[in-house]
């Protein structure tokens, strides 16, 4: 009994020792199980975050479905006029996605979305909750109070994408230059459509040739003669004759970048690249100099002008009949069809359209915008059509080629393609020779003979020296052309002695008033817009001021060619 006894109570506390081993074994296990759990944790947040901070950028985490299936295109580079103010960028805004597999009631939710965003089209938003598309947009571009509002109505299946828009600072200013994009970013118009692959690839802002002070200047202007003559449209452009660059592009009536889906088709057409016309007589600018580079003609030359010229059923008269011999220089400044049709029927149709191709008139401009017209001429050039494209019918080209070719006139003669891009320094084109530097002196004292004594002394801006010629055309109607719409012209360079700048402007039907005294020809109604802008752009573009009266400015720009005029007119007399 007592053995038994004594090894009952030895067994007792060895079992108990082993109960306490295992226990503490199991805890042991259990708590490097939990430390190795919390560890892993760890590990994947602190990989996670690594991935996130240092490889990802800081980008958020990966897109939800939604997003993912309604992505937007890369960010767009800045464009930037040539001083690097900001003509177009891009704001971050939100878009409103909707999962339409958890979006509850279309209907309710639509009503909902309605009393934060009074706009919205209920009918096609409900629509498009019902449809059979997952995921769907329902408005792009948020303020972010709209977001906010939005998430506090608690819908369920919205979401918010991050996103881009292009936003245009200068509105109107520079529409038809800069362009436009659709909601997703793709180029639609102008430099924002021709450049669009460059704009999606390039790191750094696109300068463009374009100054807005400038470009102001020139906008207001023919704000300001469009409205005084009740005209329908109106075109300027501002050319640097050196490099090429266009400094202002304007075509009125204009609109609004940021809103250019509301636009109307008038409004967004630009008439400065894609507008085509028959420019009337500033085409005599490269008559006469043509006339005079072929050697056929000299300044001391000239024509009969006495009577109208009958071709066909057709006669060729004068706006401002002087009924007399006139020299070159006369023809020029009286703005004579009749001399000019003789002239250029002294040049031949060959050289004529010859030297017309070498100036860019028979082919589309080659500018950055994505709207530029086709110029249209005969196919057969007889001597008809010689005579008519002397004094501006019978070719039509837009008024950036007609500036473009003028520049190279003035310019020592020397052809350059314009462009709308910044060049920077020793980046200008080398262009193409089309005249002798001669020929082009002789030009620069005919033009500013004409605003000196003939048809554009309302292009003078004292202390500029500005040249240029008239152009009026009767406009193209179905069986020939009304007299009642005219388009009026009026091309420059300034300052003559030294050409830097070439400035046009061209009103659509204009209508005659008491101060021009009915008038609404090109020297009548274009030519103050000239002036106008000459005097405002001049001191901005540094241009000094010379004295107009002094000896050696009337010496080298017009005294030999008056001399000359007086020479013929004597000689015809005799």
């Amino acid at each position: 009994m007592a053995v038994t006894v004594r090894g009952r109570h030895a067994a007792g506390p060895l079992r108990l020792d082993g109960e306490r081993k295992q226990a503490v074994d199991t805890g042991r296990a259990r708590v490097l199980l939990t430390g190795a759990a919390v560890f892993a944790v760890f590990a994947v947040i602190g990989v996670r975050l690594i991935d996130v901070t240092a490889v990802q950028g800081g980008m958020e985490p990966r897109e939800t479905r939604a997003q993912s299936a309604a992505r937007g295109p890369a960010v767009r580079a800045e464009i930037t006029d040539r001083n690097g103010f900001i003509l177009a960028a891009n704001l971050a805004t939100a878009s409103l996605i909707a999962d339409t597999e958890s979006t509850p009631a279309p209907e309710r939710a639509t009503a909902a979305l309605a009393s934060v965003l009074p706009d919205l089209d209920r009918k096609a938003v409900a629509a498009r909750l019902a449809g059979e598309r997952r995921y769907v947009v329902l408005r792009r571009h948020l303020t972010p109070n709209e977001q906010y509002a939005i998430n506090r109505l608690g819908i369920p299946g919205l979401e918010f994408r991050r996103e881009q828009r292009r936003i245009y600072p200068a509105g109107a200013l520079t529409a038809h230059t800069v362009g436009f994009t659709d909601p997703d970013g793709r180029g639609l118009a102008g430099i924002e459509r021709r450049l669009d692959s460059e704009l999606r690839a390039r790191a750094g802002p696109l300068a463009l040739s374009i100054d807005v002070r400038v470009q102001h200047a020139l906008r207001r202007a023919l704000r300001d003669r469009m409205k005084v003559h009740s005209a329908s449209g109106a075109a300027g452009l501002v050319l640097d004759v050196a490099t090429g660059e266009v400094l202002a592009m304007c075509s009125l009536p204009d609109f609004d970048p940021n809103r250019a889906s509301g636009a109307k088709e008038a409004q967004r057409f630009n008439r400065v690249t894609l507008g085509i016309y028959e420019m009337g007589s500033t085409f005599k600018i490269f008559n006469t100099a043509l006339a005079l580079e072929t050697g056929r003609v000299r300044l001391s030359d000239g024509f009969d002008a006495t009577r109208p010229i009958r071709v066909a059923r057709h006669w060729i008269r004068d706006f401002h009949p002087q009924r007399r011999y006139l020299t070159i220089p006369e023809i020029f400044m009286h703005s004579s069809n009749i001399g000019s049709a003789k002239m250029a029927l002294a040049v031949g149709g060959r050289l004529q359209r010859a030297f017309l191709g070498k100036l860019g008139l028979l082919t589309p401009a080659a500018v950055e915008v994505g709207e530029v017209g086709r110029p249209l001429f005969p196919r057969t050039w007889r001597p008809v059509n010689t005579m008519t494209i002397s004094y501006g019918y019978g070719l039509a080209v837009s008024p950036l080629q007609l500036a473009a070719g003028v520049a190279a006139v003035v310019n020592g003669g020397v052809m350059r393609a314009p462009t709308l891009l910044r060049a920077g320094r020793g980046e200008a084109e080398r262009g193409r020779r089309v005249l002798s530097p001669a020929t082009s002196e002789k030009m620069r004292r005919l033009l500013r003979l004409v605003v000196a004594r003939g048809t554009g002394r309302r292009a003078a801006a004292p202390g500029y020296l500005v040249g240029g010629k008239t152009g009026t055309a009767e406009q193209a109607a179905v069986g020939g052309y009304d007299r009642r719409r005219l388009l009026a012209t009026f091309v420059a360079a300034f300052p003559m002695h030294r050409p830097r700048f070439v400035v046009l402007a061209m009103l659509e039907g204009p209508k005659g008033t008491a101060e021009t005294a009915g008038y609404a020809t090109g020297g009548w109604v274009a030519a103050p817009a000239v002036s106008q802008v000459v005097r405002r752009i001049g001191p901005v573009l540094g241009v000094e001021p010379v004295d107009e009266s002094s000896f050696d400015v009337r010496k080298r720009m017009h005294v030999d060619i008056v001399r000359a005029s007086e020479g013929g007119t004597r000689r015809a007399a005799r």
